[in-house]
């Protein structure tokens, strides 16, 4: 396996693993006043806004193992360029997820439009938002498997 394909398993991983637990430390703190309430609005907003910094900072922390521990079983280091297969396959990779994202942001919108309550715009936001990161990381596996 080589070194992108063990970097996108671990991407995949690592995403699903950080989702989970977030939402696992979260669901426990759900208001239990009404749907349209000032503290439901805040405890959404600050599910999104913890949501994104906890996935950045322990994305840069299980990269910087995942390199680590790579380079001590492997004798090897980390590719320092990208070639243009590398480059082809990101860019594939971040269309994909961003069309997930944009579809799940228009289903939140429509879920607006259509009267839901705003709970369902921002689990539909969330979602998206978790599925696209997940939808980049098994692109970029499957072409670095089978190829562009």
């Amino acid at each position: 396996m080589t070194y992108q394909e063990k970097k996108s398993i671990v991407s995949l991983i690592s995403a699903i693993i950080i989702f989970g637990s977030y939402c696992a430390y979260m669901y426990p703190q759900f208001p239990k006043g009404g749907l349209e309430s000032t503290e439901t609005f805040r405890y959404w907003g600050s599910f999104v806004l913890i949501l994104t910094l906890v996935s950045i900072v322990a994305h840069i922390i299980i990269s910087i193992i995942f390199n680590i521990v790579f380079r001590i079983t492997t004798g090897e280091k980390e590719p320092t360029f990208a070639d243009e297969l590398d480059k082809l396959i990101d860019l594939k990779a971040f269309r994909n997820s961003f069309f997930v994202f944009i579809l799940g942001f228009l289903l939140a919108m429509g879920s607006l439009a259509i009267d839901q309550p705003s709970q369902v715009m921002f689990v539909i936001l969330i979602a998206s938002g978790f599925i696209s990161d997940v939808t980049g990381s098994i692109t970029k596996l499957y072409h670095y498997r089978k190829g562009v």
